[in-house]
């Protein structure tokens, strides 16, 4: 009787001690950043519009 205790116990602590892993949603949003395209697009427009006006006056530079 004695070893069917001490086996019930040594496995009753061991499945006690287990780990789990939990898997949770997050609490706040997931950002996503997008200002790169936008001052990309910026950029573009303004080397377009400084293209232009430097063909159009020669002289200007």
């Amino acid at each position: 009787m004695k070893p069917l205790f001490s086996l019930l116990s040594l496995y009753l602590l061991l499945t006690a001690c287990s780990p789990t892993v939990k898997i949770e949603t997050p609490t706040e949003p997931i950002v996503i950043n997008l200002n790169v395209k936008i001052e990309h697009e910026i950029r573009v427009r303004l080397e377009k519009g400084v293209d232009e006006l430097i063909s159009r006056d020669k002289d200007l530079f």
